[in-house]
Order: C-alpha cells, then structure tokens, then sequence
C-alpha cells in the first residue's frame, strides 16, 4: 500500500515537472523578447535576444520611440489591425454561424455534399488559394483595400464545422415550440437558438481574432500603401537590406501581443466554455 501510494506520489512530480519544462521552454522566448524590449540598441547589438539583464541599462525608450518618432507609422499599421480584425471577426461570425446552423439543425437536399465541402476547404492550405483569390481581387478593384483583406475569408471553414457541431444537439423542441407559435426562422434563429450558441460564439470570438491579427501571407499580397498596412505587415517592412530597425521591431511586437492577450483575459470564460460544450457535444 506504503508503495503504490510513494509511486503515484512519484509520478504526480514527474507529470508537473515535465509540464513545468514545457512551459519554461514555450515561454523562453516571449521572456527573451519583452527582456529585449526594454535593452537600448547598443545592448541589443552586442548581446541580442538573451537573458543577460542590466537594470541600470533598461528603459522605455524602445516604447516612446515607436509612438512618437517622426513618420513612424506604428499607431497607423496598429489600427488598420484592430479595424481589420473588427471588421472580420463580426462579418466571419455573422455568416460562418448562420451556414454551421443551418449544416447542425436543417435537412435538406444535398447538405452532406454541402458539409463535406465544408471538411475539404478546412484541408485546403492558403498557398493553393492564393493565385485564384489574387485575380478574383483584381476583377473586383479590391486589391490594396480592407475588403480584398477580408471578403475573401469573410466565411471561415473551421467557424463553420465549430458552429455546426455544436448546433446539431441544440434542442429541436425549443424550435418546434416557436413554429406553432408562428415565429419564422430567422426569429428562431436570432432570438432563441442564437443565445444558445454564445459559449461557441465567445470561443471563435478568440480564434478568429487571433487568425486575423496574425495573419500574414494574405495582407502581403493584396496591401501595396504603406499607410494601409496591418501591423505584421508593417513590422516586417522595417527589416530591408539597407537597415534593420530593431529598437522599433522588438518593442513594436511586443506591443502587438497585447490586444490578443486582452482579448482573452476578458473572454477566457466564454473560450473555456465554448470548447469544452462543443468538444463534448461534437
């Protein structure tokens, strides 16, 4: 007994030890970074991202720096993102939860072709896509424009498979119960199921903003202005072949974690929700 017990002891510090590590090694170079952020330039040549801290030599002004010199365009490419990932988010759960919810909750003709195109797409890598959607851009004038950033993944796969998953065990009655009480779909749809889904809603709240802040490959092709670049974007234009800007690029990103990071602090819950009901019904 006096042994199982010391080896169920043994294994409980080896299971925390090996996630501390995990998270140590995961975490190193975020630490690196912010660390690196508050290091003068002169620090940064000569020792680059380490752990090798001067108190006497920290300072703000990396942050100062990329707010308030001259022709920066930091703030500019900071809120072309958050209006971008606005913008997305809102018209991504709009129509993603309306296509998952109609995929969980109708039957009709032709919906298994319908989901399973829906699987096909979610497999699909952004590289394939790219030459299509770039002369579907051009015909419309939308290159160089927040619409040709955003339209065409205005409906995301992976929203709609979530919602879809966690809309087909939500209960028909309810459904039933407002048809004979004369209600139409879209009433059912935005007055009694809609309220239901908010655990799914809060949680692609999160993994659609964090797609769209982060996304990269897509505003390269289609943003040409610098004024309307978003801020990876922007960040990355300041490594060229004449200079590297590295003050303003280490603090610039450090800066840029902070609204995703906001934005699940003040969500977690619904996040946490959201998943767990929808891994469990799913």
């Amino acid at each position: 007994m006096v042994k199982s017990n010391t080896i169920r002891i043994i294994g409980i510090i080896s299971i925390f030890l090996f996630l501390i590590i995990i998270s140590i090694t995961t975490l190193l170079p975020l630490i690196f970074l912010v660390i690196a952020s508050f290091k003068p330039a002169i620090e940064l040549f000569r020792f680059g991202l380490s752990f090798n801290i001067d108190i006497s030599k920290l300072t703000l002004k990396n942050y100062e720096f990329i707010f308030s010199r001259e022709g920066s365009r930091f703030t500019t490419w900071f809120f072309n993102s958050i209006k971008i990932t606005v913008v997305y988010v809102i018209i991504s759960l709009f129509f993603s939860s309306m296509v998952g919810y109609a995929l969980g909750v109708y039957h009709f003709k032709g919906k298994r072709i319908l989901f399973y195109m829906v699987l096909f797409t979610m497999m699909l890598p952004i590289e394939l896509l790219i030459l299509p959607l770039y002369k579907e851009m051009v015909y419309f004038k939308l290159i160089d424009t927040c619409g040709g950033v955003i339209l065409p993944f205005a409906v995301s796969p992976m929203a709609v498979f979530f919602f879809r998953q966690y809309a087909s065990t939500l209960p028909k009655e309810l459904m039933d119960s407002a048809r004979i009480d004369g209600c139409s779909e879209y009433r059912i749809y935005f007055q009694i199921m809609m309220p239901l889904m908010l655990p799914a809603i809060g949680a692609m709240v999160i993994l659609l903003g964090m797609n769209s802040w982060n996304s990269f490959i897509w505003p390269l092709i289609v943003l040409r202005s610098e004024e309307k670049f978003t801020l990876p974007i922007g960040l990355s234009a300041l490594l060229t072949p004449y200079g590297n800007d590295y003050e303003t690029l280490i603090a610039g990103s450090v800066v840029s974690i902070l609204p995703v990071l906001i934005l699940f602090i003040f969500n977690q819950r619904a996040f946490i929700s959201g998943l767990t009901l929808g891994g469990i019904k799913g």
